[in-house]
């Protein structure tokens, strides 16, 4: 019990240099703090600028799409027959004229000769009766035959040439109906799987086709945009504030955020609007020569809507949103203070906002330090970029 009591009397004796070591530490940091957080010589807060300047800027709207085929081709039977032989690979690329199925055509190639035969006994009679009209004009110098004979004989010569002329059009069908025994391609592209092996029936103009044909080089991308921008678009471009972007490239970004090799150019926009969806279609026409576009592929679009002349643009990180939602920055005042402007932005490029009203060309936006500062507190500019100045030192006592 002693000791205990003892020692309760050190403590107790010990407190107030205890108390007073922890306010000389408290002092310290405090101290330290304010070095750190001081402002700079004059009460001026240091602050990073940027100066607008008017520029022109290309605006952009990326857009979804989907990849069409440029041209497709059904393929279909013109005449009926068996399939004798597939003349070409399934999932290969085959070149406009390039067989592709053989009919068997035992019965057209025997029309044909048919044909053929027919224009040489029509060709030989119009010889006889080329002949015969000669004859008789010449008889008739003399009156040797009646009137009515030589009639007949250039009647006969007329028969006969007709005759020909139809044994030479019947000629050429039965060539048309042989050659469609054998079907080709009729353009150039990427060919799918064939719908009928060898042996199959197939009949004219049937429902179901053999096989299709896809041009993938170029290729179309379909991009649809809202009616609604389109009549923004417009109005913008009515007033003047934008200028006709023309014929500038069109990026494609493929489904992995990747940028297609190849730019394409705008081909068309359709002069109607789904009314169920509110939007219209616009065509873009892409040169796709390693086929990297496929039909049905999803792909973004980013297409050139305008031309804006002496725009300004303001870094994200220099503009901030108060509690009604409205755009704000701060920006260095005439008298060296920092100043609140209200702002009024319509899109973003890259990584900048488009400002329409609010700030004006040679005004020093801040974008560092902007927690440290309050409206009305001066500061001390540095423009971004650049070397910040050196301090200036109090003079000293006298």
């Amino acid at each position: 019990p002693d000791s205990r009591r003892g020692l309760m009397s050190s403590l107790i004796r010990a407190r107030p240099r205890l108390l007073a070591s922890l306010l000389a530490l408290t002092g310290l940091v405090t101290a330290c703090g304010n070095e750190v957080t001081a402002p700079a010589p004059g009460g001026a807060v240091p602050v990073t600028v940027v100066t607008l300047e008017p520029t022109t800027v290309t605006l952009r709207r990326e857009l979804p799409g989907r990849v069409t085929p440029y041209m497709v081709a059904e393929v279909r039977p013109q005449v009926s027959g068996i399939v004798a032989e597939r003349l070409f690979t399934e999932g290969s690329v085959v070149e406009a004229g390039q067989p592709l199925y053989q009919l068997d055509d035992a019965r057209y190639r025997a029309d044909y000769e048919s044909a053929k035969a027919a224009l040489a006994g029509a060709r030989a009679r119009l010889n006889s009766a080329r002949l015969y009209a000669e004859r008789a004009a010449e008889l008739i110098k003399i009156n040797a035959i009646s009137r009515q004979d030589h009639d007949n004989a250039v009647a006969a010569l007329q028969q006969a040439e007709a005759d020909v002329a139809a044994a030479n059009a019947a000629l050429n069908s039965a060539r048309v109906t042989l050659d469609y025994a054998r079907i080709v391609a009729p353009i150039s592209g990427g060919i799918g799987r064939s719908a009928v092996t060898k042996g199959a029936l197939v009949t004219t103009d049937q429902d179901q086709m053999l096989t299709k044909i896809q041009q993938y080089d170029p290729i179309y991308v379909d991009v649809t945009q809202s009616s609604a921008e389109l009549l923004e678009l417009r109005k913008e471009l009515a007033a003047g504030k934008i200028e006709s972007a023309g014929e500038l490239p069109v990026t494609i970004l493929l489904e992995d955020g990747s940028r297609h090799a190849h730019q394409g150019r705008l081909a068309f926009a359709e002069l109607n609007v789904d009314p169920s969806t509110g939007q219209y279609v616009s065509r873009v026409i892409v040169p796709n020569p390693d086929y990297m576009l496929l039909p049905g592929m999803y792909v973004r679009a980013v297409l050139s809507t305008g031309v804006r002349p002496n725009a300004l643009l303001v870094p994200q990180q220099g503009v901030s949103r108060n509690s009604k939602g409205e755009s704000t920055a701060m920006v260095v005042g005439a008298d060296g203070n920092a100043e609140l402007r209200t702002l009024q932005v319509s899109r973003t490029i890259d990584d900048r906002w488009l400002v329409e009203s609010g700030l004006a060309a040679g005004d020093r936006v801040i974008i560092e330090g902007l927690q440290k500062i309050r409206p009305g507190v001066p500061v001390q500019a540095t423009e971004a970029g650049s070397e910040p100045a050196a301090p200036v030192s109090d003079p000293p006592p006298r």
